[in-house]
């Protein structure tokens, strides 16, 4: 059997309530058995403090898979290890138990009258049930199969399942998954895979930041004033200070003053909220990756960006066949290539070819409308960048599906975005589309404490209009850029969207605890 092979048996239906209320009652009584033998032994019963393993799965299958190779065969040595029975049979003088790692590494334990004698024997037909976590002691051999087992001497129990299993050989349901992942990770190896893709991912992220003298920061997740992107925030209340506190929807405002005070290069990987609907690329509470670098703008930025994510795909395929590539394997089993230079495209550009008409920053907000209604496009609260970003997302984004960045938008939507330096009316802001999602946004960073003085204000007629993502003007932040900020480019990337990309999950299998209902 290979190493996350399922023993061969036949699919067995799922429990109904009746039966796991009625298995539950019987491990109850198993645990209090096991206690009962345990005595006044306090480190023993059903939950010992520690068992006397020696190695892991892992490693006992990576020293000796040779013993594969001959059937009925011994090593000679003793090895103790602890795994989850995922797999049982118990017979008349031999039972055969399949032990599984937190990784999904299986190995096989053959508990026989020979070995351990009547009453040790009875007891494991007894007291040991799927689900269990099980400590063994005994020779590492090869089966009359062939396959790597370990003859038990000694066992013990290391944690009594009371709940029993799910059916192990049937798929659990999208809703089971995410409520109870902890299920998921023990039946499903792509549930494992995708927790080792996001830590690969982070570990990479960080590393390509370190390499470039990027120092990473912690900002505040509480805060008295929301701001750094336009979304509807969750408020809170604190009882110490007797104020309405906001769960920050970008850590944006506090990075910038960190690079005010000296730090040229920072990023922060950490949570934002946005109190906003949920589907499949959207999560109220997700991983946000922001970064800022002082005398750079949005094009250094953009490069920065593609640097991470390829090197992220690197990162993810290390160790298989796709090594040393920026091919990533989704989940169905198709691939998507990260890798060469990502094209650089124009909003007003491909709106307009995609409309059949030109569309520029001055097209009048009346025309904009018009094209929307001729489409069907509802817009909230309509003005001039809005109706652009809605009519391009409409005619334009549905085609994009290779990684593209977006440049320059219109300055309605983008308050904190420094002025094209060549072209009136839009911005210097990219947004960075793959597999036709929104997975990062780039700027040059708007530095001129009066300009930003006027942007806030508008974004708080805004509100007053009725618009709850818009900002509020931030004194605090204004005062930072009044003691000069350097040119700057930034990013912001969802790490559940970057998942996504690596992956080819929906936001829900790429975040390994969601929010649900």
């Amino acid at each position: 059997m290979s190493a996350h092979a399922a023993p061969e048996t036949p699919e067995t239906p799922e429990l109904t309530e009746e039966e796991v209320f009625e298995q539950k009652r019987v491990r109850l009584e198993k645990r209090d058995k096991l206690n009962e033998l345990a005595g006044d032994d306090l480190g023993g019963g059903a939950y010992p403090v520690a068992v006397p393993v020696t190695t892991t799965i892992q490693a006992v299958r990576a020293e000796w898979a040779h013993l594969e190779e001959t059937p009925d065969s011994q090593s000679g040595t003793t090895v103790g290890v602890a795994g989850r029975v995922v797999f049982q049979r118990n017979t008349g003088k031999l039972c055969f138990a399949s032990l599984q790692a937190g990784d999904g590494t299986r190995i096989q334990a053959m508990v026989s009258l020979a070995e351990v004698g009547d009453e040790s024997l009875a007891r494991y037909k007894e007291l040991v049930d799927l689900g269990d976590h099980l400590f063994i002691s005994g020779e590492v051999i090869s089966s009359r199969r062939g396959e790597l087992s370990i003859m038990v001497r000694e066992w013990q129990i290391a944690a009594k399942a009371i709940a029993p299993l799910p059916n192990m050989y049937a798929e659990l349901n999208e809703e089971t998954r995410v409520r109870q992942r902890y299920l998921d990770l023990i039946q499903r190896e792509q549930a494992r895979i995708n927790v080792r893709t996001r830590a690969k991912t982070m570990a990479s992220l960080r590393q390509t930041f370190a390499e470039r003298d990027f120092i990473e920061a912690e900002t505040p997740m509480l805060q008295t004033m929301h701001g750094g992107a336009s979304a509807r925030p969750f408020i809170t209340h604190s009882n110490a200070f007797d104020t309405e506190l906001y769960l920050r929807i970008a850590p944006e405002l506090f990075l910038k003053r960190a690079v005010v005070g000296g730090l040229e290069r920072v990023f922060e990987i950490n949570r934002n909220f946005r109190n906003e609907g949920a589907d499949s690329t959207h999560s109220p509470e997700f991983a946000m990756l922001e970064a800022y670098q002082a005398y750079t703008d949005y094009h250094g930025i953009a490069d920065l960006t593609q640097d991470l994510i390829q090197h992220a795909a690197l990162a993810v395929n290390a160790g298989t066949e796709r090594e040393g590539t920026h091919t990533v394997l989704w989940a169905d089993g198709t691939l998507f290539d990260l890798g060469g230079q990502w094209d650089r495209i124009s909003m007003y550009g491909t709106l307009s070819e995609a409309a059949g008409r030109e569309i520029t920053p001055e097209t009048s907000v009346a025309d904009l409308q018009a094209i929307a209604d001729a489409e069907g496009v509802e817009v909230q609260l309509p003005n001039h960048g809005k109706l652009v970003e809605e009519l391009w997302e409409h005619f334009v984004k549905g085609g994009l599906t290779k990684p593209t960045f977006v440049m320059d938008f219109p300055v309605e939507t983008s308050p904190l975005t420094r002025h094209h330096r060549s072209v009136g009316g839009v911005v210097e802001k990219w947004d960075l589309y793959v597999r036709g999602f929104e997975l990062a946004t780039g700027y040059s960073e708007l530095i001129d404490p009066v300009v930003q003085r006027e942007r806030f204000v508008q974004q708080a007629k805004e509100a007053a209009r009725g618009d709850d993502e818009a900002m509020r003007v931030d004194e605090e932040f204004l005062r930072a850029l009044e003691h000069a900020m350097p040119p700057s480019g930034g990013m912001g990337m969802g790490m559940d969207r970057l998942l996504m990309a690596l992956t080819g999950l929906g936001i829900r299998e790429t975040i390994l605890f969601p929010l649900v209902k």
